[in-house]
């Protein structure tokens, strides 16, 4: 029965995927590029999810991974003179570096003051990408960024960024599955008993946040791709508030839960702020609603109902 289910669920992402290759057939330009933006800032959720729901630590500033990753294949393609290809290997790699030294530096501390410590460096990345006008932009960021012919238009644009997005996901998820992913989850659970039976936990903690600083550039990267800009706003510390509640929501204990919670935010995000101005008052009540009625998320609750009728039969 329980082999069953999990086949079941396996067919459904086949026909999503389906669904998603036949989107540029049926959709105007706009809603291709809608579908885009939710694939890629589902990849950043779900790599943040990867040291959140998984490894549990408190990553409150993530955002700063995405607007590096972007930032660094930007002035890779616009500066370097090199192939713009490069710049999407570089946007990535730069972000994993920073993750890599933030978590060097956070990594000896644990829960609220982890997170406190990385929204601290997080907020100084910021400062500096908003400041460095003669580098980075400034507060203009920049735009009309030069791509690949066969990426350059809105069909291009979105192929590209559901087969990253894809393959970016499988690998998350073999990493998940993997004794790697085991050992995060068991000090998530329990980090001194981890410790306790020959888990380095600093090691893990750490290899997991360069990682997830790794996806989380990738999507950045991608964002270059669908939107031909970057600004600092990028990383600001309200983007990794909403990238929190997408995880929140779909399910932080769900690996396709961070992708479901963008599609909501993200469909929520365009059609709200076209209404009122007040988006982050709407916010602030879907996260209070998530944590008094749907605490384990979307995914979280539909996983459970429908492991109550397996059992059922």
């Amino acid at each position: 029965m329980a082999g069953s289910f999990f086949r079941t669920k396996s067919l459904w992402v086949i026909i999503g995927l389906v669904i998603l290759f036949l989107f540029p057939v049926f959709l105007d330009r706009f809603y291709i590029y809608l579908a885009a933006i939710i694939l890629l800032t589902g990849l950043c959720a779900t790599s943040l999810n990867f040291v959140l729901g998984y490894g549990g630590a408190f990553q409150f500033h993530h955002a700063v991974f995405y607007g590096v990753g972007a930032y660094s294949a930007a002035l890779m393609v616009l500066k370097s003179g090199l192939s713009p290809w490069l710049g999407f290997v570089v946007g990535p790699s730069v972000a994993a570096i920073l993750g890599f030294i933030i978590g060097l530096i956070c990594v000896r501390l644990s829960k609220l003051y982890f997170g406190m410590l990385q929204i601290s460096l997080g907020s100084l990345v910021w400062a500096i990408v908003y400041r460095w006008y003669s580098f980075t932009g400034g507060d203009d960021g920049i735009h009309g960024i030069p791509l690949p012919d066969i990426i350059s238009s809105p069909n291009g644009a979105y192929y590209f960024t559901l087969i990253v997005t894809s393959v970016s996901m499988f690998i998350l998820y073999r990493m998940i599955k993997s004794p790697f992913g085991s050992a995060l989850q068991g000090i998530r659970d329990n980090p001194v008993r981890s410790e306790m039976i020959g888990v380095n936990v600093r090691q893990q903690q750490l290899l997991a946040l360069t990682i997830a600083g790794f996806f989380g550039g990738v999507a950045g990267s991608l964002f270059v791709v669908v939107d031909n800009t970057v600004f600092p706003d990028m990383m600001f510390w309200t983007v990794s508030l909403e990238l929190v509640i997408m995880c929140l929501l779909g399910g932080w204990l769900s690996f396709l839960g961070p992708i479901v919670g963008a599609a909501i935010i993200v469909i929520l995000r365009t059609y709200v702020s076209g209404v009122t101005v007040y988006w982050a008052l709407v916010l602030g009540i879907i996260m209070m609603l998530v944590i008094f009625f749907l605490p384990n998320g979307v995914l979280g609750y539909l996983d459970r109902f429908m492991k109550k009728k397996v059992r059922a039969r």
